[in-house]
């Protein structure tokens, strides 16, 4: 009974271990486990998947992105198909933990790149489908893992421009490469040497113009297609291309192929024809012909200068230089040479004077021209001790200068200056030189060279035909300068540019002494600038320290204020005994007495005036504030518990126009209002 119980309970487990995903289908065929997940419309990979699973079908569904934790620990899976989904994005290390794994079927999806992380840890592919796609890119180090030992790669049906040769190159165990439909247009020759293995080679319908001959096309027979082809032999397609048809391809052509596909796209005559229905006679090629050439070409020493060379061919020609000293040009940071067959020199020197050579080659031939170049050397200076003056015998085209001291000076050196050429004006910076030109004919311009007694650094300048003066600027204080003026125009009898030296000199510049140097403008501004700004900012502190002042001056006496009315309140109010009740209602019935006199005077001095008024037709009205209650002494005031009335707070209102200084009833009202004084009444 318990071993029944066991058998049971281990049955159970098994069963729960192999739990089947959702609409999937397992077969469970042992001692291998398959789950089919075909059109299930699943959005992701199902978690729930038997990690001894050897075989994994989810084509047709939506997945969209697979990552590492969908394949994690499942070392047994060996065939893994996801066909026909919408995956554009691969997670890094998705496939890390399948390392058993032999077939990966991506194809159908939209893949856009293929990264180097992609498919680490995949050590036994074999199989690898990656066909209609969008790749548009493959690493370099994409297959590194399985490069050896991958047999079928189909890369077909993508938008593949630059395929990574590097790693085709590699692949010594691959039967089948399909690199058809693409966009593919150049193929490096002997890239397929090593495939030995190679049993199909598929590139139909790209862009291919020419192919290059391989090694490995020679060694094997070749068919055109793999129905009825010998095992040891290899199927090419290379149809769909737009194949020129010259010589280049005619290994192509000589190949036992009778059901080739190949059409020519060009030459025009052979437009549309199979290959295998062109004579070999038809495949041929044009030597090149150089059509246009640079000419005789004469520029000054270390000026840029383009030598062109134009060249036509069946197929295109390629053009190079070869130097006057028999070099093949490349490129450098001196020489650059085009693919049109331009040279460009941009700093030209004495060894480039001579021929050069521009060669045009192809499958063909070769074909070649010389382009002559002459170079007008600068006149140089040698440093020497003595200066040579050499005579003028004609027309020179090498300058040849050096300075000179007199035996024994010591620092002081004898300075000898050629009359045609003077340093008129000298300062620590500044030179004017002058020069009288001598009767040559066609002068073009002037060439002015100098360089420091320190240093062998040439320095030149162009100057116009019509200047007789040029002020040197620049110039180092306290140092000796060497200059020549030279005359640049055309030779009578060569027709070639050629130069004359009209004269030399030797000069030196002032030394420079340190003076006393006025305040610039610029100092002065900063320090107004500074100047102002610190006045504002002490106007600031003191507006602001005066307010505060005052601020505290005004609390203090608010302070004070409280105080005394606090101390009125503590003697009106207080809880005092005996005499002090007795004089606190004595002084207030002395008060209420005083403001009943204040009313009737008010009262009295009004009627008056209403009185003197009235006879002259006018009312004079009395203010508002005359005729309010006078408050109770009892009442309790914010700031100040006296009212102060004084004679002139309400003066009563006249008018003078109309008043009679001798009236009786103004004289009774003055009478009235000396009677009845304001007082104060203070509580």
């Amino acid at each position: 009974m318990e071993k029944l119980v066991f058998y049971v309970l281990i049955f159970s487990m098994s069963v729960r271990a192999q739990v089947c995903p959702k609409r999937c289908m397992c077969q469970n065929l042992a001692p291998s486990l398959a789950i089919l997940c075909t059109k299930t419309g699943l959005l992701f990979v199902p978690p729930v998947i038997d990690r001894r699973t050897v075989e994994l079908r989810l084509t047709d569904n939506f997945i969209t992105v697979i990552r590492r934790k969908d394949f994690a620990n499942m070392t047994n899976l060996l065939h893994l198909t996801l066909s026909r989904n919408t995956i554009s994005q691969i997670m890094p290390y998705t496939f890390a933990d399948l390392k058993g794994l032999r077939a990966l079927h991506l194809d159908n999806n939209r893949i856009i790149s293929i990264s180097s992380i992609h498919f680490k840890g995949l050590l036994n592919l074999r199989h690898l489908i990656l066909s209609n796609n969008q790749l548009q890119h493959i690493a370099s180090g994409s297959f590194d893992d399985f490069i050896g030992i991958l047999e079928d790669l189909d890369l077909s049906y993508n938008n593949l421009v630059n395929i990574p040769w590097d790693i085709i190159g590699k692949l010594n165990n691959v039967n089948s490469l399909s690199l058809d439909h693409n966009l593919i247009d150049f193929v490096p020759e002997g890239v397929f040497t090593n495939l030995l293995k190679l049993a199909r080679l598929d590139m139909t319908s790209n862009k291919l113009k020419k192919i290059p001959p391989d090694p490995l096309f020679l060694r094997i027979p070749v068919y055109a297609k793999s129905k009825g082809s010998p095992l040891t032999s290899l199927v090419l397609s290379f149809g769909g291309n737009p194949l020129h048809c010259n010589c280049e391809l005619l290994w192509l052509r000589r190949l036992t192929r009778e059901d080739d596909l190949e059409t020519c796209a060009s030459p025009p005559d052979l437009l549309g024809k199979y290959f295998w229905t062109i004579p070999e006679e038809e495949f041929i090629c044009d030597p090149p012909v150089i059509t246009r050439h640079s000419g005789k070409t004469s520029v000054m020493e270390g000026e840029e200068v383009l030598l062109k060379c134009k060249a036509i061919g069946d197929p295109d020609p390629s053009i190079h230089w070869v130097s006057p000293e028999g070099k093949v040009i490349s490129n450098s940071s001196r020489t650059i040479s085009y693919e049109n067959g331009t040279l460009e020199v941009l700093i030209t020197t004495i060894k480039d004077n001579g021929n050069f050579t521009c060669i045009a080659s192809n499958a063909a031939g070769d074909a070649t021209a010389s382009v002559e170049l002459y170079i007008n050397p600068l006149p140089h200076f040698a440093n020497t001790t003595n200066y040579v003056k050499h005579p003028e015998t004609g027309p020179s085209d090498i300058l040849i200068s050096a300075k000179s001291s007199s035996p024994g000076s010591g620092n002081e050196t004898n300075i000898q200056q050629d009359k045609k050429v003077v340093a008129a004006t000298m300062t620590s910076s500044t030179a004017l030189i002058q020069w009288y030109p001598q009767n040559i004919p066609g002068v073009h311009m002037y060439q002015i060279q100098y360089n420091s007694s320190s240093d062998n650094t040439l320095v030149y300048r162009m100057i116009p035909s019509t200047s007789k003066t040029f002020l040197i600027k620049d110039l180092v204080a306290g140092r000796e300068y060497d200059l020549c003026v030279l005359a640049v125009y055309n030779d009578g009898i060569t027709f070639l540019t050629v130069t004359r030296v009209i004269g030399c000199v030797r000069f030196a510049t002032e030394q420079e002494y340190n003076q006393c140097q006025p305040i610039h403008a610029q100092f002065l501004g900063g320090t107004m600038i500074i100047i102002i700004g610190g006045i504002i900012v002490a106007s600031v502190l003191v507006f602001i320290i005066i307010l505060m002042i005052r601020y505290k001056v005004y609390s203090s006496h608010e302070e004070q204020q409280k105080a005394k009315v606090s101390n009125v309140y503590s003697q009106t109010n207080g809880n005092q005994s005996g005499a002090q009740t007795q004089s606190t209602s004595k002084l207030q019935e002395g008060q209420e007495g005083e403001i009943g006199n204040l009313k009737r005077c008010t009262k009295d001095y009004a009627m008056m005036v209403i009185t003197g008024d009235s006879d002259k037709g006018s009312v004079a009205q009395l203010s508002e504030t005359n005729t309010e209650e006078i408050p109770s002494p009892r009442r309790r005031q914010p700031q100040r518990t006296s009212i102060d009335l004084q004679n002139t707070s309400h003066p009563p209102v006249k008018d003078s126009s109309t008043e009679q200084p001798d009236s009786p009833i103004s004289h009774q009202v003055r009478q009235k209002a000396t009677a009845c004084d304001w007082t104060d009444i203070k509580i």
